[in-house]
């Protein structure tokens, strides 16, 4: 018996011109709930989405590149504004992208990891797979 409910929603059912309207948005900081509205999905289809098809799920990879660049951006080019609110912006940065004051990690980690496929992980998994590694790299730096 086949699933019953609402089909799969795939590209093609996405707005035309769907991938440079997201990115642009991205380009101007947009969150990925924003990125879902403009696609007039909800934030879980998008991430379902992400998991089926890799052209979108790389898409959306690259939007979360270009909105913590615009963020980092917007950042920098403010130390000069006494207006600005970086406490703002600083929670704004940890909620977003996992930023963290800087704790020392002493755990020494023994086991070797061999062949990790990463295909079937889900888009939140290998966002919590880049934050891992993104930690290590730091603390070898």
């Amino acid at each position: 018996m086949q699933g019953k409910g609402r089909p799969l929603i795939t590209l093609k059912d996405l707005p035309e011109g769907w991938e440079e309207s997201i990115i642009n948005l991205s380009k101007k900081g947009a969150s990925i709930v924003e990125l879902a509205v403009e696609l007039d999905i909800s934030r879980q289809t998008l991430y379902n989405l992400s998991e089926r098809d890799k052209h979108f799920l790389d898409t959306i990879k690259k939007c979360k590149r270009y909105c913590e660049a615009w963020w980092l951006s917007k950042g920098r080019t403010e130390l000069e504004n006494r207006e600005f609110s970086y406490t703002g912006w600083y929670m704004n940065m940890k909620n977003r992208f996992g930023w963290a004051d800087k704790k020392e990690i002493k755990e020494e980690i023994k086991q070797e990891v061999t062949n990790l496929n990463i295909d079937n992980l889900s888009l939140e998994e290998l966002e919590q797979l880049e934050k891992i590694n993104d930690k290590i790299n730091r603390q070898t730096d």
